[in-house]
């Protein structure tokens, strides 16, 4: 890796330029090379990083990966690609068997899109992720970020990978404000597109870094400034790190809401071996109107389907 720097003429000793660099009117060759080699000594041994991992397992590791913690992710995703090793595997079996083997890791509807998207792979890309972004895109639940990061990620793509951990560095190093906002998306978007290296190889990995940085480093709450690679180049930490200017969230509440009612419902199909009683089902819990609406809403998602004589299981 340092020679690979080398050649390119990146130095992680050269001084930062943050007004230039802000501006995205160049590419700053000492922020690269640190987020390189940062990555290199800090990355986490992550089992869809490990070498030979095929892009079908990038692509699992990515929607897994949505709205979901890398430490509940880990054991969800080495059970499901023992089962299912590539998309023919799960291609094979019915989307409840997907539902099923999702557990509890939330937003069960990335299943079901996964087993979609392992059906259109399986007749339509001869089993295989398809490189190219378009047909990344087309994929059920892949979106602009997911498509960018399996493309990089599995296939060494030079394309920017922005997701909320490379926002916050971005924001941080670039603007000096402690959180991104959402109007400004698409400019980080072309911010991050402007600092990649030219190599697809050193591209894919830097943007790997970047998020890692992210995720271990410049974290949302608790950032660790002593131990980031970029500090000397932080508008934010020169600044002496100000509070975003908007009030922090508190999280969506899930206690007694339609979603835990639906987690609840759902829980229920995945541990029965047959359709079960809607009546029984739904007086598993305790507000009959919300376990109605929490049904319906799973029946209109795909996870669950009714059966003839009052039944319903997983489909």
């Amino acid at each position: 890796m340092r020679a690979g720097l080398s050649g390119l003429g990146l130095s992680p000793t050269s001084e930062p330029s943050t007004g230039q660099a802000a501006a995205g009117s160049a590419r700053p060759g000492w922020l690269v090379a640190r987020v390189l080699l940062w990555y290199e000594a800090h990355a986490r041994p992550l089992p869809w990083r490990a070498p030979g991992t095929e892009p079908w397992g990038v692509l699992v590791s990515e929607v897994m990966l949505q709205q979901t913690p890398v430490a509940r992710v880990v054991p969800a995703y080495l059970a499901w690609l023992a089962r299912w090793p590539g998309p023919v595997e799960l291609a094979a079996e019915p989307a409840g068997e997907a539902i099923r083997q999702w557990g509890r890791l939330g937003y069960p509807r990335r299943a079901v899109r996964l087993h979609a998207a392992a059906r259109i792979l399986t007749t339509r890309h001869d089993a295989a992720v398809p490189a190219d972004l378009g047909a990344l895109l087309a994929l059920p639940g892949v979106g602009t970020y997911t498509a960018r990061a399996v493309a990089s990620f599995a296939f060494g793509q030079r394309h920017a990978v922005v997701d909320t951990n490379v926002r916050r560095v971005l924001a941080r190093v670039f603007r000096g404000v402690a959180t991104a906002p959402v109007s400004r998306v698409a400019d980080d978007l072309r911010l991050a597109a402007t600092l990649l290296p030219e190599q697809p190889d050193l591209a894919s990995r830097f943007s790997v870094g970047l998020m890692e940085l992210g995720a271990l480093v410049c974290t949302a709450r608790s950032p660790r400034c002593t131990r980031c690679p970029l500090l000397d180049g932080c508008r934010w930490a020169a600044s002496g790190r100000p509070a975003s200017g908007g009030r922090r969230g508190q999280g969506q509440p899930y206690a007694g809401t339609d979603r835990q009612a639906r987690g609840e419902l759902l829980a229920a199909l995945r541990s029965a071996p047959d359709p079960v009683e809607e009546a029984a089902l739904r007086a598993r819990w305790p507000d009959a109107a919300q376990a109605e609406r929490a049904l319906a809403s799973m029946v209109a998602d795909g996870l669950t389907v009714r059966h003839p004589a009052g039944r319903v299981g997983l489909p």
